[in-house]
This record gives structure tokens, C-alpha cells and sequence, in this order.
């Protein structure tokens, strides 16, 4: 009988651990976002500043390049019917109204009509490159913010880091709660530098890949108007 309750009893001891075990523990602190982005520290106003400046210039240059990429083809058709019919002066007013990259390019060249086709091109290669320029206008920026945000990010860490250390010396406590404590709020810097970094670094290709299909295209549209101001000589 003896036997049996001393079963008995270490059965129970037995259901008891397992299923505090099973139990989940509630942590006494919830993980919460903000908390972790006002706990990072300073370095996250100059992260937080480059977030939004390359948020805006990517937006303000999408729409832009967005524009200047749109379809051009009854602008073409518009000018070709007026130089096919002779009225310079038609097309001039056709290119300047379209307030367009292309309009200003086909414009020039048309106010050159009369001199050798190589002056003419050359006339819209250069306002052609003054467009682009125009399109690529603070683009740059963007590449900037995406090398220098992640760096602002291991600064913050290794600030935390220092830190750390520095009261460790101070109280000489080395237990790991302090050090882990710390530390992982630190490194929200590197996190945020990262994912800042990340995001600008796509936008910055994005944006660059948006032109190269603008210029190709104004390359395309420029070879046409050079071949219709040919065709009459031929």
C-alpha cells in the first residue's frame, strides 16, 4: 500500500511539471515599436530626417520622369504633318505648347532648319542633355542617403555599446540583463539605418532605370525628326 501511494505521488509531481511547463510565460513587457524607436537614442532624428528626404524626392522625381515619359506620338504625327506641308511656323507653335521634353528638343531643332543636319542635331543633343539633366536632379540625393543612413545606424550601436560599458565600469555590474538590455535597444539604430538604407538604395535604381528608358526613347524620337527633315533632300 505504501508503494502505491509513493506512485501515486510522484505521478501527480510528474502532471504538475508538465504542465507548468506547458504553460507559456508571459513576458512582463511587451516588444513595442515605438518604444524601441524613442529608446534608439538621438541618432534617430538624423535617420528619421534622411527617411523623409528621401521619401520626398523619390515621389516628387517619380512623378516627374513619369511625365516626361508619357507617350509622344501625336506630337510627332502633329509635327511631321506640318513639315510635310511646309509650315514651319506651325510646328514651332505645335512643340513649344506640348511643354514637354521632347517639344523643346523637336523646337530647336526646327528653329535650325536651314542649316547643315549636323547642326541641327547637335542643336538637339544639347537641349536633349539639358532635360535629362533636369530629370536627374537630385537623384543623386537619394543614392547619398542610402550610403550614409546605415552608417548613421553602427554609430548608434556602437554609442550604445560604449555606453554600456562605460556604466558597467561605473556600478560593476556585468550581469547579462544589463548588457543584453541595453545592447539590443542600441542595435534598433543599425536596424532602422538598414532598412532606411535598403529603401533608398531601390528607389535610387528605380528612379535612375525610369531615365535611361526617357533617354532612349528622346533618342529614338530625335533620329525620327532628324530622318523627316532628310526625307525632302532625298
Amino acid at each position: 500500500m505504501t508503494l502505491l501511494l509513493q506512485i501515486a505521488d510522484t505521478a501527480a509531481q510528474m502532471a504538475d511539471t508538465v504542465n507548468n511547463a506547458a504553460v507559456p510565460t508571459v513576458p512582463a513587457d511587451d516588444l513595442r515599436f515605438g518604444d524601441l524607436i524613442l529608446k534608439g537614442g538621438w541618432v534617430m532624428i538624423p535617420i528619421g530626417i534622411l527617411a523623409v528626404l528621401g521619401l520626398v524626392i523619390f515621389f516628387e522625381r517619380y512623378f516627374t520622369i513619369r511625365k516626361a515619359a508619357k507617350d509622344e506620338s501625336s506630337l510627332m504625327a502633329q509635327v511631321r504633318a506640318s513639315i510635310m506641308s511646309g509650315n514651319l511656323q506651325s510646328a514651332v507653335a505645335i512643340c513649344r505648347n506640348s511643354n514637354t521634353p521632347l517639344g523643346r528638343m523637336l523646337q530647336k531643332g526646327l528653329l535650325r532648319i536651314g542649316r547643315p543636319i549636323k547642326d541641327i542635331e547637335g542643336a538637339i543633343e544639347n537641349v536633349g542633355k539639358l532635360e535629362v539633366s533636369k530629370l536627374e536632379k537630385n537623384i543623386g540625393i537619394i543614392g547619398i542617403v542610402a550610403g550614409i543612413a546605415p552608417m548613421f545606424g553602427f554609430l548608434g550601436t556602437i554609442a550604445g555599446v560604449i555606453q554600456i560599458f562605460y556604466n558597467i565600469s561605473k556600478t560593476d555590474n556585468i550581469s547579462m540583463g544589463v548588457i543584453s538590455g541595453g545592447l539590443y535597444v542600441k542595435m534598433v539604430t543599425s536596424a532602422a539605418g538598414l532598412f532606411v538604407g535598403i529603401v533608398a538604395y531601390v528607389c535610387h535604381h528605380v528612379l535612375n532605370m525610369m531615365v535611361d528608358k526617357v533617354i532612349l526613347k528622346l533618342e529614338t524620337d530625335a533620329i525620327e525628326f532628324i530622318d523627316l527633315l532628310e526625307e525632302p533632300s532625298k
